[in-house]
């Protein structure tokens, strides 16, 4: 018996050795074969679950990225209007020494092109105050990086208060945030900080017409951008459409920039106060008509029932329903919506029958006034709360160096009205 057992154990030590010659020799293993040790991990399956710190990898082959909204370069040539090479080159310069990202810029204003009542001075310390505004896309960040590099553009509140508070008072009705009074490069400027949302959206949509309103007058643009200038020639379109709807059926094309400017100005509450030439919109247009004609004329070759030579300084247009009905129907949203509100009760619903209920709208002798009354509900509020911001945005001083500035600009104004 105990031979039995001592050959036992010989052919269990023979076996053993054997399987272990053979997971070390041979990379299969027989069916016969016993299972391997338990620390040995067993080869994964098809239907195993991947640990989490081995993600799948992504695909080899790249996705497309979504191109870049690209317009051809002749689009939109009427909003590139030219100043004098020095001027070009400390507009630049101004923007370009911010360190904060901008999207869009421009300039307007009495400092960048001639207005009547004003003189014209070579020097930079004498020349009106510049006014700028950038477009951004995150207003937040781009008021901490502008808060870091330029704190005393800012009044001191809100650097205590820091890029948050500024950026929510910014979203405030007109959705701009103004510095003003500060000297850059030889000049005083002020600029406002909106976003490239906010702008696009009152350029077509009349909104607010705070943005808009400014964009319908000659400007400078500084930076540019394919969205903005897309939308802006919508809002220049609107604007058109809107001031021959509140003329008569020949004009000249004075009277037509005239009625264009005087869009934004409609409902402004500095028009009423001392705060505001009340002949801005004559000065403006008397010294930039070659600017407006170069914004709108195209634009109205365009239009249908427009007669707007080229070398003529008359404008002929078709005032049937049918022909006003068209441009009435493409007005901005926001404008639309009060013309709708104003029309309720006075004739068929516009689901009963829309052609009618546009010819209707079209054909009534009060749509100018209409129009012009509309627009000035659209302009006042707005305009009003970013009044009362620009004591925040630029604190109390400056708001009384900028008030005192603005009136007298008024009275210069008055003076030059009265004695031409």
């Amino acid at each position: 018996m105990l031979s039995t057992c001592s050959s036992t154990r010989r052919a269990s030590a023979h076996h053993l050795k054997c399987l272990a010659r053979s997971l070390i020799t041979d990379p299969t293993t027989s069916h016969n074969v016993l299972t391997p040790p338990l620390h040995v991990s067993k080869p994964e399956t098809s239907t195993s679950r991947q640990s989490q710190l081995y993600p799948r990898p992504r695909p080899a082959v790249p996705r497309r990225r979504q191109a870049l909204p690209t317009l051809p370069e002749s689009f939109g040539r009427n909003q590139v209007l030219p100043v004098p090479d020095s001027t070009r080159a400390l507009l630049e310069d101004i923007v370009s020494s911010f360190e904060a990202p901008i999207r869009y810029a421009f300039v307007y204003g009495s400092g960048v092109f001639e207005q009547a009542g004003y003189r014209k001075q070579k020097d930079k310390q004498d020349r009106p105050m510049l006014d700028f505004v950038f477009a951004v896309t995150h207003p937040d960040h781009w008021h901490s990086i502008n808060l870091q590099q330029h704190p005393g553009h800012y009044p001191l509140h809100a650097r205590m208060l820091g890029s948050s508070f500024v950026s929510k008072t910014q979203e405030l009705s007109a959705g701009v945030w103004f510095n003003t009074f500060v000297p850059m490069k030889g000049v005083n400027i002020k600029y406002g900080v909106t976003t490239v949302d906010t702008l696009c959206a009152d350029l077509l949509n009349w909104r607010t017409l705070y943005l808009a309103g400014r964009m319908h007058k000659p400007l400078r643009i500084i930076k540019d951008d394919a969205r903005v200038r897309l939308t802006q020639q919508v809002n220049l379109t609107s604007a058109l459409r809107a001031a021959l709807l509140m003329l008569p059926e020949s004009f000249t094309q004075r009277e037509l920039f005239s009625a264009i400017a005087g869009i934004s100005y409609s409902g402004d509450p500095r028009m009423v106060l001392p705060a505001e030439n009340r002949g801005k919109v004559e000065n403006m247009v008397s010294r930039q008509e070659d600017q407006f004609r170069e914004l709108y004329w195209r634009l109205a070759q365009g239009l249908p029932g427009v007669r707007w030579a080229a070398g003529s300084k008359s404008v002929e247009q078709d005032t049937s329903p049918h022909a006003r009905a068209a441009h009435l129907k493409k007005l901005p949203e926001e404008l639309l919506k009060h013309v709708h509100q104003r029309a309720e009760g006075h004739g068929p619903p516009r689901e009963a029958d829309e052609s009618a209920y546009w010819l209707r709208i079209a054909g009534d002798k009060e749509l100018p006034s209409i129009l012009d009354s509309e627009i000035t509900k659209i302009v006042r509020y707005p305009a009003t709360v970013q009044s009362l911001k620009g004591i925040v945005s630029a604190g109390v001083a400056k708001s009384a160096r900028y008030s005192v500035a603005k009136v007298s600009k008024w009275w210069k104004g008055t003076s030059f009205s009265s004695s031409s």
